[in-house]
């Protein structure tokens, strides 16, 4: 596996990607009403966000991006058949070590508020701790920074 810094030539991959999931699937159409287009994207990665994508074989079967603004990673996805190969933990690690070393203390993500979604399970192994829901009804999952010493 490949871990690449993705770029704004990399949206259509990074959409195509996305709207392969199976669970919390969202369509293109979807992602627009929410704002999230090739634009918006676009922008975010050439100002305060970075993406990674995972490589296997020469192919894109994954990525994270992270939103330094907010402290937040803004998703997380590995295309269906390629799930429990630790590449969505190798894309997490990418995007928490970015984001804490922007210098934040505490990062943040939200998942569906379906306990019985896989990224819950994912989420609570690597560490984060659900701390509240959303406006959206949507779960807020936060991670502390680990500093030697502490607990």
């Amino acid at each position: 596996m490949q871990i690449t810094l993705a770029t704004p030539d990399d949206i259509e991959t990074l959409f195509d990607i996305r709207t392969s999931i199976e669970q919390n699937h969202q369509s293109r159409e979807e992602l627009s009403r929410l704002g999230v287009t090739p634009d918006s994207l676009a922008g975010m990665l050439r100002t305060r966000s970075r993406a990674w994508l995972a490589h296997v074989e020469g192919n894109a079967v994954g990525f994270s991006m992270a939103d330094s603004a907010r402290a937040t990673v803004f998703a997380l996805f590995v295309r269906p058949g390629h799930e429990r190969r630790g590449i969505g933990r190798r894309l997490m690690a990418e995007a928490e070590t970015w984001l804490f070393r922007q210098g934040w203390d505490q990062i943040w993500l939200a998942t569906g508020s379906d306990e019985s979604l896989r990224a819950w399970g994912f989420y609570r192994h690597l560490g984060w701790v659900p701390a509240g829901v959303l406006d959206d009804r949507q779960v807020r999952f936060v991670k502390r920074r680990v500093t030697p010493g502490s607990s």
